[in-house]
């Protein structure tokens, strides 16, 4: 594994090569640009600030601005989570050519589109600040938690990418699983919500490993709070695990990936 990964180290400019020529695609054709990063965002805010405002009217309380800046803070991972593993599903489908007939570490691919994906949560992060500094009570320490939490993220992300990447090379079907999987998550992941909202039942909804690494972003930027750092474990190991776990998946598959595209 070490000398697979000082392989990856040495195509480190192709890696960055790969990952600017996606952002460029992406947004190339696009009408509004650069926008589109922070559209999606921005409606995953909207639809939790009316589910909130729905959980508001059955308990009798009024929509307090903490909770909407809650919504707000996990609504960017939440997104870039998402988009990380639909463009990893497809990157190694839509970059055939060079998958077949050029040698090179493989998983360039999928850690690309994740990159690329980095690159829309950074844009939207910024249109976020403002509304922070609006609707938020201030900052505290706490906040330097932040970029352990997203790195759990990144790693998570590009671990699940790998894995589905190189699946969705065997079998097609699996960007159609990936699409409904993720469409539905949402439900079952923290982002309208907050997991404290149902008391003790709510510790449940942190068996999901992304629950941990939302809430714990949510905390320490809209409520001034720290991480449950044992729920902070479980979710490291976890994405740890994924990560690890993700790239043994791949570097397995990848000697047949020229076979079966």
């Amino acid at each position: 594994m070490k000398e697979q990964l000082r392989e990856l180290y040495r195509y480190r400019e192709l890696l960055w090569m790969i990952t600017y020529r996606d952002i460029k695609v992406r947004y190339k054709q696009s009408v509004i640009g650069l926008l589109w990063a922070i559209l999606m965002p921005t409606i995953i805010v909207l639809s939790g600030v009316v589910v909130r405002f729905g959980f508001a009217l059955a308990s009798g309380k009024q929509l307090a601005t903490a909770e909407i800046a809650a919504v707000a803070v996990k609504a960017v991972p939440w997104a870039f989570l998402v988009s990380s593993i639909r463009f990893s599903c497809n990157s190694l489908t839509s970059n055939n050519p060079l998958v077949t007939k050029i040698y090179f570490p493989k998983e360039i691919f999928p850690l690309a589109a994740v990159l690329a994906s980095l690159f829309d949560f950074l844009v939207a992060s910024a249109g976020l600040v403002p509304l922070l500094l609006v609707i938020n009570r201030g900052w505290s320490f706490q906040i330097f938690w932040v970029p352990l939490l997203f790195v759990m993220m990144v790693s998570l992300a590009s671990g699940i990418g790998m894995i589905v990447s190189a699946a969705s090379l065997f079998f097609r079907d699996v960007k159609y699983l990936v699409d409904v999987g993720l469409t539905f998550a949402i439900f079952f992941t923290p982002v309208f919500y907050d997991a404290q909202m149902f008391g003790e039942k709510g510790q449940w909804l942190l068996l999901n490993p992304v629950a941990p690494i939302l809430e714990g972003i949510s905390g320490c930027i809209a409520r001034q709070q720290f991480p449950d750092l044992s729920w902070l474990v479980y979710s490291f190991a976890f994405s740890m695990l994924a990560l690890v776990g993700g790239y043994l998946f791949f570097k397995h598959l990848e000697p047949a990936f020229a076979e079966s595209i």
